[in-house]
C-alpha cells in the first residue's frame, strides 16, 4: 500500500494545515496510486490492482472535496484556508499528460476509439479535464516522435488502420502495443468495437463503489443502441449481457477480416505498421517492377 495513505483514512490530518497544501498532497498521492495500479495490472496481480483502484477512487473523492472547500472558502473570503497564490491549484489542470490519459482510456476499452468516446470515458472514470480538440494533433505528435527516435517510448498512440488499404482510419486512435489485428478496422469492426466498449464500460462500473453520474449517463448512451440492453432498467449487467449476445454474431467474421489484413501488414515497414500507408506504399511487386 502506498505510504501515507493513512492520511486519507483520517482527513483531519490533511486539513490541519491549509486546503491548498492538502490538495497538493492528494495530487501527489493520486499520481503514485495510478502508477501503482498500472504496475500491479502489468504484473497480473488482480487483487492488489483492485485494492489500489479502490484507494485511488477514495483519493480522487478526497481531492474533489478539498477543491470544493477551497472554492467555498475563496467565495467567503477566508484567507486562513486559501492556498498561496503560487501553489493555488487549477481545477481544470490534468493530473497526467494527455497521452497517458488517452492511454488509460484505450486500455480500459481495449479497442480503437474516436476522440468523442475517449473524452466521454475519461470524464466518467478519471480525474482531470480532457480537451477533445487536443486529440487531433496528438497522433501527429506521436508519429513525429517515433520517426525521430523509433521505439524510444514503451508505447505510442497511433491510428487504427483500414483493412483494405492499411491506411490511417479517420479519427480512430489505438495503442502500438496491441496486436496488429487489434489495430485494424474492417467492415464489421465499428459495431464490434461499439459492443466491446459497452461491455468494458459496464464491467468497469460494476467494480466501482460509487460510480459518477457521468458513468451512468455513458452506460445509458450505450444501452440506447443495443437491443435488449434496457429491459428492466439500464444496469451494467444487463448492458453487458445484451452486448455479448449481439457480439457473438459479428465477432468471428470481423476477426477473420482483420487477421487477413494483419498478415498483409506484417510485410510493411514498422513505421507504416504503426501509422499507416499513404496509399502509394502498399503495392504489389508486379505493379512496381
Amino acid at each position: 500500500m502506498i505510504e501515507g495513505w493513512v492520511l486519507l483514512e483520517n482527513t483531519g490530518g490533511l486539513y490541519s494545515t491549509t486546503v491548498g497544501e492538502s490538495i497538493e498532497g492528494l495530487e501527489r498521492m493520486i499520481v503514485e496510486l495510478r502508477s501503482a495500479v498500472r504496475h500491479a495490472a502489468m504484473a497480473g496481480d488482480r487483487a492488489q490492482a483492485r485494492t489500489l483502484r479502490a484507494e485511488l477512487r477514495r483519493a480522487e473523492a478526497a481531492w474533489d472535496d478539498a477543491l470544493a472547500e477551497l472554492e467555498e472558502s475563496a467565495e467567503l473570503g477566508e484567507p486562513a484556508v486559501r492556498a498561496p497564490e503560487r501553489t493555488r491549484p487549477k481545477p481544470a489542470a490534468p493530473l497526467l499528460p494527455m497521452r497517458e490519459q488517452v492511454h488509460h482510456v484505450l486500455t480500459l476499452l481495449t479497442v480503437p476509439a474516436a476522440p468523442r468516446l475517449i473524452v466521454a470515458v475519461h470524464d466518467a472514470f478519471f480525474s482531470g479535464e480532457m480537451i477533445s480538440a487536443r486529440l487531433t494533433s496528438l497522433r501527429r505528435d506521436e508519429e513525429r516522435s517515433y520517426r525521430s527516435a523509433p521505439n524510444a517510448r514503451p508505447y505510442y498512440l497511433c491510428p487504427a488502420l483500414t483493412a483494405d488499404l492499411l491506411a490511417p482510419a479517420r479519427g480512430l486512435l489505438s495503442v502500438s502495443t496491441w496486436a496488429m489485428a487489434g489495430r485494424i478496422v474492417g467492415p464489421l469492426s465499428p459495431r464490434v468495437h461499439y459492443l466491446t466498449s459497452a461491455m468494458q464500460v459496464a464491467d468497469y462500473i460494476t467494480r466501482l463503489d460509487d460510480p459518477r453520474p457521468a458513468a451512468a449517463r455513458l452506460l445509458w448512451r450505450f444501452a440506447a443502441n443495443i437491443p435488449g440492453a434496457a429491459e428492466g432498467g439500464v444496469r451494467p449487467e444487463s448492458v453487458a449481457k445484451a452486448a455479448r449476445a449481439e457480439l457473438v454474431i459479428h465477432e468471428e467474421a470481423d476477426l477473420y477480416d482483420r487477421e487477413a489484413s494483419a498478415e498483409r501488414a506484417a510485410r510493411l515497414s514498422p513505421v507504416v505498421q504503426l501509422f499507416g500507408s499513404r496509399l502509394d506504399v502498399v503495392r504489389d511487386k508486379e505493379e512496381t517492377g
